[in-house]
């Protein structure tokens, strides 16, 4: 009886879960993950931690009004029937003071409603009207420095690889991201670059909604895009990297594809897993703050993620590191092309492997050997074009 459960997947309905752990189950980011994962979390494609209480991450937010928001994006929409393509007009800077004015101003605040629910019929009814402006991709972090846990700019995950063998940061990727929205701002659907884990804090302010598509039916809404948008497809094969097409609630019930959503309120973080298609809206004048982050699992799909060819701007990472170093007898069957590609979708990450242990015992012992003599250095350098050229290349010899 004991071995037929171990073979059954936990959530089978994939649902989006949410999860309250304790201080001490708090404090190690990457294992509270693999937990969330051995209870189905990753099958819904995102999952909710609300903190526990007492934990904050700054202790004011009062003093960032100066605080620029150097390029915030015009959110033009076009479309109807529950099929929509947005498009980004950058407009000049402003500081997080204006774009706060801007946003509870007559012209962009959130209308009044019932609840939620209310809400999301507004949001998909007034799409095409009133372009907001959102105060997206702002690097940096928020976090206090004396944060340790569910530290945003430092989790310590296996994506620090990247930094350590290449050394060479990804905004947004492997360093902090800042968000300021108003409402109707959204994200179009998409999984993250590379398709890897991703994080989001909201920091203050009104809420988020989130739609998730289990990341075993990504590849039905895939479809369902490239019948709906086939001129976006002629362009470009993965045209949903772009970050501009948006299909309602009521299009993927029509086609039967499966979803859930969920609410973020302020304090509150979202998890997204590797593959898991999500979109969403702000309520209204908000911030929150994402970067990526991987585990072991992840390592399958970087391999066979899909790249858009039409932008060189595109993150594009080297996953020769990552499979050497944590599945060394994979590797050269890897190199010659002869690896397997198939991912179960239902898996977890593993708890640990020897490969993972040597990797942290290393990664010990060089910052123990490096305190002191360096200073702490909270954001991280970039390429002067902004663009991580060396992920297309192999990455020195580990």
């Amino acid at each position: 009886m004991a071995g037929a459960e171990v073979h059954t997947p936990a959530n089978p309905t994939c649902k989006i879960m949410t999860f309250r752990p304790t201080m001490e189950e708090f404090k190690d980011f990457n294992k509270y993950l693999v937990y969330m994962e051995s209870q189905g979390a990753h099958r819904a494609g995102l999952a909710k931690v609300i903190p526990p209480k007492g934990w904050k991450p700054r202790r004011t937010y009062d003093d960032i009004d100066d605080l620029v928001i150097d390029a915030p994006i015009q959110q033009m929409v076009a479309g109807q029937s529950g099929l929509f393509i947005q498009y980004n007009i950058q407009k000049k800077p402003l500081t997080v003071q204006e774009f706060r004015r801007l946003a509870n101003s007559d012209m962009y605040c959130t209308p009044r409603y019932l609840n939620y629910e209310d809400l999301e019929r507004k949001y998909w009814k007034n799409l095409t009207f009133v372009s907001p402006i959102y105060g997206a991709d702002v690097s940096g972090s928020l976090y206090d420095e004396d944060v340790d846990e569910w530290n945003i700019a430092h989790l310590n995950s296996i994506l620090d690889v990247i930094e350590e063998d290449c050394g060479v940061s990804i905004q947004g990727v492997n360093t902090p991201y800042l968000y300021f929205g108003m409402w109707k701002t959204t994200f179009s659907w998409h999984t993250e670059d590379m398709d890897l884990y991703s994080i989001n804090y909201l920091h203050f302010g009104e809420p988020k909604s989130w739609y998730a598509i289990p990341p075993e039916h990504g590849k039905r809404l895939e479809r369902l895009a490239t019948g709906f948008f086939p001129s976006s497809i002629k362009g470009c094969e993965a045209f949903l990297r772009h970050k501009m097409t948006l299909i309602s609630p009521s299009v993927l019930k029509k086609y039967g594809i499966p979803f859930d959503k969920i609410t973020q309120e302020a304090g509150e973080f979202m998890i997204t897993f590797p593959y898991g298609y999500h979109a969403g809206f702000n309520h209204g004048f908000n911030c929150a703050e994402s970067t990526n982050f991987a585990t072991l699992r992840w390592i399958d799909y970087g391999k066979v993620a899909t790249q858009c060819t039409c932008s060189k701007d595109m993150v594009k990472i080297s996953m020769e590191p990552f499979v050497k170093r944590f599945q060394p007898d994979r590797y050269a069957n890897w190199m010659l092309g002869k690896d397997s590609t198939y991912i179960d979708h239902t898996l977890s990450t593993p708890s640990t492997t020897p490969e993972l242990q040597s990797w942290l015992q290393r990664r010990r012992k060089t910052d123990s050997a490096n305190k002191g003599l360096f200073p702490v250095v909270r954001m991280c350098l970039t390429t002067s074009d902004n663009v991580p050229t060396c992920f297309s290349q192999h990455c020195p010899e580990l």
